[in-house]
């Protein structure tokens, strides 16, 4: 028997999976819990739909991150801080810092945990970072430091 699960169970697969379970299992402890539901029809045509959805929305991700990274590669982004003797920032330059810039000057939102720094930016200087933008899609930037 073909179901569709609506919740997860631990031996048999995630939820929104299509799994072939014995008719006993099916019909005495998935169905009468609301674990699963039976594939029929209706229910088969739904499940191509939501497939068809995530597939869609996932390629649709993809080609944004694909442009995002076209805008992103290779850009220097020049950044302020105030410094004391020798050099020495007062704090440092941090991701959100990064991120914040990135979207000041080229619209794009960035998360902060998505945006990583090759070390502690601690002095003025070039440094180089990167940006995953989706899973295997990441920039390099150039992040030059100065003088407020």
């Amino acid at each position: 028997m073909k179901v569709i699960l609506l919740q997860d169970v631990k031996s048999l697969g995630k939820k929104g999976e299509l799994v072939e379970v014995s008719e006993g299992y099916g019909r005495n402890f998935l169905l009468p819990r609301n674990i699963a539901k039976e594939a029929n029809a209706q229910a088969m045509n739904e499940y191509k739909n939501a497939e068809n959805s995530k597939k869609y929305k996932i390629d649709t991700a993809k080609a944004q991150a694909e442009s995002y990274k076209k805008q992103l590669e290779g850009k220097t982004f020049k950044m302020t801080a105030k410094a004391g003797k020798g050099g020495k920032l007062f704090g440092s330059i941090t991701a959100k810092q990064v991120a914040e810039e990135i979207k000041k000057q080229y619209n794009i939102s960035v998360d902060k945990r998505k945006v990583v720094l090759e070390r502690d930016i601690k002095e003025f200087g070039t440094y180089k970072a990167e940006v995953k933008l989706y899973t295997g899609i990441s920039a390099q930037i150039d992040i030059q430091v100065s003088e407020a």
